[in-house]
C-alpha cells in the first residue's frame, strides 16, 4: 500500500567527494508499517534508466551511518523506521548526467511472522539538477 511512497521526490543528486563525482543518491522510505532492524533488510535493488545496479555498488545511510548491503546483514543496533528517509547511494564514477532519470527501488524484507519474504517496489522519474 505504501509502495508508491518509497522513492522521495526530493534529495536526488550526484555525490561529490573530494571534488570528484563518485556516484548518485536519492532518498527512500521503508514501506513496512513497523520499521525493521537493518539486519532484517534482505536486499535493496536499484535500477537506473533500465540498468540494474550491482549489489556491491549500493550504499545505505540512516542516522548518520553508511553501510554496504553485506554490512547491513549483521547490523543489529540500528533500525529503519516507517516513514523515515534513508539515503540510498550508488557508487558510479561520474554520477549521472543532468536531466530526467527513471529510478526503480525495491526492498526485500524478512518479517518474522510472515511465511514469505515480501518485496516492495517503487518506480519514479526524477530530475537531476545541473
Amino acid at each position: 500500500m505504501m509502495d508508491n511512497k518509497m522513492i522521495c521526490v526530493d534529495g536526488f543528486e550526484n555525490v561529490v567527494e573530494g571534488g570528484e563525482t563518485t556516484g548518485f543518491a536519492f532518498l527512500g522510505r521503508l514501506p513496512y508499517y513497523r520499521g525493521l532492524g537493518l539486519s532484517m533488510i534482505e536486499d535493496i535493488a536499484v535500477t537506473v534508466d533500465g540498468e540494474a545496479v550491482a549489489r556491491g555498488d549500493v550504499r545505505f545511510t540512516v542516522h548518520g551511518n553508511t553501510y554496504t548491503l553485506d554490512e547491513m546483514e549483521t547490523v543489529y543496533d540500528d533500525r529503519w523506521n516507517f516513514g523515515e528517509k534513508a539515503t540510498i547511494g550508488v557508487v558510479r564514477a561520474g554520477g549521472l548526467t543532468p536531466g530526467r532519470h527513471r529510478i526503480e527501488f525495491a526492498v526485500r524484507m524478512r518479517v518474522s511472522y510472515l511465511p514469505f519474504v515480501p518485496t516492495t517496489k517503487d518506480v519514479k522519474e526524477l530530475d537531476l539538477a545541473a
